[in-house]
């Protein structure tokens, strides 16, 4: 045989192989679904909680779609980056302030804050009244850490005990607690957000 003539069979087989990955994933997301605003698993992580609307199995794993209310002043984490995921945060309610980088920008409802993988974020209720966004995660996977997340938090109170920097080391997570001060005063926000 020609090497001409044995192309299309690799061609076919990597399109069968890729249509088959595509069915798979239809099927995981074929049936409609409608989250009411009292429906979905709730965690609790201090203050800044975590509601699951859209589970990354339920997508094909290409996204997860999170609810987090934050209550009035509250930082919902230190300085942090991810390795694998981008966030994209639509403000529902209340004003969000986000620091990306250097930058530190400003979102009310309607607004749409942007975080990519690797780059250093943060973000905050910069208001008086509580705050809700969605967090749209992409792709999906890093929803499981608010769960490992709440799981650990019910049993530590304060550090960084060995469970929180494994959690971190396996979902590829930075964070800098050092930053916490700096936006405290910076932002006039409190951490940890308990309500």
């Amino acid at each position: 045989m020609s090497k001409t003539s044995e192309r299309p069979k690799v061609a076919r087989r990597q399109i069968i192989r890729r249509t088959s990955n595509e069915k798979e994933q239809r099927m995981a997301i074929s049936a409609p679904k409608l989250v009411g605003p009292r429906d979905g698993e709730l965690v609790f992580l201090g203050g800044v909680d975590a509601r699951f609307l859209i589970d990354g199995a339920e997508a094909g794993r290409r996204f997860a779609l999170v609810e987090h209310p934050i209550p009035p002043r509250a930082l919902a984490a230190p300085m942090h980056r991810h390795r694998r995921e981008d966030e994209y945060s639509f403000v529902v309610e209340g004003s969000i302030g986000a620091m990306l980088g250097e930058t530190a920008v400003s979102g009310n409802p309607g607004d749409l804050i942007f975080k990519p993988r690797e780059q250093w974020h943060t973000f905050w209720n910069a208001g008086d009244a509580p705050a809700r966004i969605l967090e749209i995660i992409s792709p999906a996977g890093f929803e499981n850490y608010f769960r490992e997340l709440a799981v650990v938090l019910r049993n530590v109170r304060l550090g960084e005990p060995p469970q929180i920097a494994e959690l971190c080391k396996r979902y590829e997570l930075d964070i800098d607690l050092e930053s916490v001060p700096a936006l405290i005063e910076r932002f006039g926000v409190r951490f940890p957000a308990a309500h």
